[in-house]
């Protein structure tokens, strides 16, 4: 008899804290990289406010970032076959090229 909340063999427990499992919004990623790292900013724009903030920041290997590549569009796809399209808006409200461009 095995017990439940043990992982089983191949997986991993993860665990996530209650201010994390709030989440952070974010309309905009900002996306860098490196020849060691890709760098992911997510930041909240407010209409009408000229300036915004960083919330998070996500720091990846290239391997993980084309991993990262590979699962989002699994589950956009997923997420389209149960419920639809997801429309895209032709004009972004800001360029996609928006913010720094140096090297992490």
């Amino acid at each position: 008899m095995s017990d439940s909340n043990q992982p089983q063999q191949g997986q991993i427990n993860i665990e996530i804290d209650e201010a994390m499992a709030e989440g952070i919004y974010s309309n905009l990623a900002i996306i860098n990289h490196s020849p060691s790292e890709f760098v992911v900013d997510f930041v909240c724009i407010m209409p009408g406010t000229p300036k915004a903030k960083v919330k998070s920041r996500v720091v990846l290997t290239p391997q993980h970032a084309k991993r990262l590549v590979k699962a989002l569009a699994e589950n956009v796809h997923r997420f389209e076959m149960a419920h639809g399209e997801i429309k895209d808006s032709e004009h972004p409200p800001i360029p996609l090229n928006f913010g720094p461009t140096g090297q992490a």
